[in-house]
């Protein structure tokens, strides 16, 4: 199988579950926006131990990023054909975010000043991928005023809680290391 197909060739793209659009239409560039964030949470994880509950937390965002990615890019009509955490954002998968954010900054004192980036390689890559996820965001904003996606979609909150936890994780990264409370 080769990685080309010269279907794109005239500026189109194909969408899961069939039809084409133009590559430079909305849905597209939400779902581009979102290749993207799973990339740059890959350069994060590629600095990390791949034993760390943060090798692990970043993979199962990236997985679900993939989803976020599969729901953006079916057309409006071809909705139903979607699978809840397969291929559609659920409620739940936005609420199971809440709980990480909450344990987390935990782990570490809040700054009390803006945030430069940089601090090491590892939260700097942190924030470049929160930075990412926040232009997937007001892509998808974007996608659902146009009607690509439904008012039901739970894609807006999901990206929106995935970059408040991107934002934690790279303070967490920043600050004196404190391990869960968990029981």
């Amino acid at each position: 199988m080769k990685v080309y197909t010269r279907k794109g060739d005239d500026g189109t793209t194909g969408l899961l579950y069939g039809g084409r659009v133009g590559k430079d239409e909305v849905g597209p560039e939400a779902y581009g926006a979102v290749d993207e964030a799973v990339s740059a949470l890959g350069l994060a994880r590629a600095e990390i131990d791949p034993e760390s509950e943060l090798h692990e937390l970043l993979v199962r965002l990236q997985r679900e990023l993939f989803v976020v990615g599969a729901e953006l890019a079916t057309a409006p009509d071809n909705r139903g054909k979607l699978k809840p955490e397969v291929s559609l954002v659920t409620g739940d998968m936005v609420n199971r975010l809440e709980p990480i954010i909450d344990d987390v900054t935990t782990r570490f004192d809040p700054p009390q000043e803006f945030v430069l980036p940089g601090q090491n390689s590892v939260a700097a890559a942190l924030d470049f991928a929160r930075t990412v996820i926040r232009r997937a965001e007001r892509i998808t904003v974007a996608a659902t005023r146009v009607g690509w996606l439904g008012s039901e979609s739970h894609v807006v909150p999901y990206l929106n809680r995935v970059a408040d936890l991107v934002y934690t994780l790279s303070r967490w990264q920043e600050g004196e290391f404190r391990p869960s409370r968990k029981p």
